[in-house]
């Protein structure tokens, strides 16, 4: 019973995720796919980076939570400018978490340390992205994002 349970909320996520997908690559301006396209490929190499740095487990963590938030936003208020939700909710901690570990000095001049900065002006820029279209939502653009 719980394995169903399982493949059923497996199922209902990626159907959501194939959804905002589709709604993201239609109704964003190709700068925004582009922009995404380029985050989510420096922000992948936590994974690589997981493997020798406790630190970078934790950060992949919050990277995935900041997607599965903006899914579960996605869900809630459809491809509106309140999609970055999650982002603003589990990356805002992630940021911190990636400045307070740089700056503690044990990786300077390491690879790792290079992708910490890169990681967290990219993280940055998105944030403040988000949260200015949070802000334009507060004042009451609430309509799905449309190109």
């Amino acid at each position: 019973m719980a394995h169903e349970t399982a493949s059923v909320s497996v199922g209902v996520f990626m159907d959501l995720l194939n959804q905002f997908s589709t709604e993201f690559t239609t109704n964003s301006p190709i700068w925004v796919v582009v922009w995404v396209y380029f985050m989510t490929a420096i922000l992948t190499l936590a994974v690589p980076f997981s493997f020798p740095y406790r630190e970078a487990r934790w950060i992949l963590l919050g990277l995935v939570l900041g997607m599965i938030g903006t899914i579960a936003a996605f869900a809630w208020f459809g491809f509106t400018r309140l999609t970055g939700l999650g982002h603003i909710v589990f990356w805002t901690p992630t940021l911190i978490y990636m400045v307070t570990v740089r700056g503690r000095g044990d990786y300077e001049k390491t690879l790792f340390s290079k992708w910490l900065l890169l990681g967290a002006f990219i993280i940055g820029a998105s944030l403040l992205l988000d949260v200015i279209d949070a802000l334009r939502w507060l004042l009451g653009e609430r309509g799905p994002i449309k190109v």
